[in-house]
């Protein structure tokens, strides 16, 4: 190596190099300054001094592994500098031989990518808070429906009651027993409800193989009362059972989302006839084999200003009191995290049109 371009090397990079035990024979001046050590320090000592004590076992087998069989070693490597700090460095591990092909010595080049990483955490870590937070927007809207559905039972199970205790007083058996189990048959509904409605909040599954028609028709099922009421037509259309991997509750959140959006966007824009199209079929799309998931409706889309937001978190169109704009980017993180897909969306003729691709399975 030509004095030049080692110079270039070591101006530019993080270098060290160690004898075949890993020993340190030479650090150059960038790599003092990163792990804080001086030169004297660091000289003759193993290079596990900068070895930060989270790092693996296993990556550390690997590594000797890979350069005493003569072959570079590539990772991004966490280091522990003198101070405590820590420092992640994108490293190359070179062996260098002698004229008989033996390993002689190892040569490391590094850059810094610490920055790079805290950011990559950063939002990580925004994205888990972000999740919550759409975890429990959706719970609110939950306990809402559950609300909502539990009004007319409610009034019913009361006049019941109130039968029930006339028809006691008037020592009618058989009417209070009658009674009595028209209660009970309420009662078994309101817990049917809260089952219907917190199936999907389950804490995290493994995933599993599911069948993506029965996640479609869950949703419209939870959805039933509000459906009915708001007087929506909706279609749907299966033409293959396609199976996907992953966690079925979460779908069903993402169809529910899809749903609600769309029923909103109808009162909004003063629909009177309302319809919803979903549709399911297989497709090839670039050679990949995907469950293509289909959500049309007649709401009149996404105005252009909003149109390239809608995905992103916090952005939504509606009232504060209709929701904060995580439903969409929850949506999003589902497909595109836990169901390895994608979620796209276009204005067609009339309304909006959301595409789900899954792998198929």
């Amino acid at each position: 190596m030509s004095n030049t371009y080692q110079d270039a090397i070591e101006n530019s990079n993080i270098v060290s190099k160690t004898d075949i035990n890993g020993i340190i024979t030479f650090v150059n001046d960038e790599f003092c300054k990163i792990c804080g050590y001086t030169r004297d320090e660091l000289l003759g000592q193993n290079h596990n001094i900068v070895r930060h004590p989270d790092a693996l076992c296993s990556d550390f087998e690997a590594l000797w592994k890979t350069i005493l069989s003569k072959q570079s070693y590539k990772a991004t490597v966490k280091n522990l500098c003198k101070n405590g700090n820590t420092v992640y460095l994108n490293t190359t591990i070179t062996p260098i031989l002698d004229d008989e092909a033996n390993i002689k010595e190892f040569i490391a080049i590094r850059y810094d990518v610490t920055k790079e990483k805290q950011l990559q955490k950063d939002l990580e870590e925004k994205q888990k808070i972000l999740f919550m937070q759409s975890r429990m927007a959706s719970l609110g809207q939950m306990i809402a429906n559950i609300a909502h559905q539990w009004r007319q039972p409610l009034t019913e199970l009361n006049l019941t009651l109130y039968n029930m205790k006339k028809a006691s007083l008037k020592k009618d058996e058989q009417k209070v027993d009658l009674l009595y189990k028209d209660s009970i048959t309420l009662i078994k509904n309101m817990s049917n409800t809260i089952e219907d409605f917190t199936n999907f909040f389950n804490p995290k599954k493994d995933k599993e193989i599911f069948i993506i028609k029965d996640a479609i028709n869950e949703a419209v099922n939870i959805l039933n009362k509000v459906i009915i009421q708001e007087q929506i037509d909706i279609k749907i259309t299966i033409f293959e059972d396609c199976k996907a991997l992953g966690v079925s509750n979460e779908l069903v959140q993402v169809i529910i989302n899809l749903i609600q959006n769309a029923k909103d966007a109808f009162i909004v824009n003063n629909i009177i006839n309302k319809k919803i199209s979903i549709v399911l079929k297989d497709e090839i799309i670039d050679n990949i084999n995907y469950a293509c998931i289909y959500v049309e409706d007649n709401a009149l889309g996404i105005n252009k200003e909003s149109i390239d937001k809608i995905f992103e978190p916090y952005f939504t169109s509606k009232h504060k009191s209709q929701g904060i704009g995580l439903g969409l980017f929850m949506s999003k993180m589902i497909i595109e995290k836990s169901l390895n897909g994608r979620i796209e969306h276009k204005n067609i003729k009339d309304g909006s049109k959301f595409s789900i691709l899954i792998p198929n399975n």
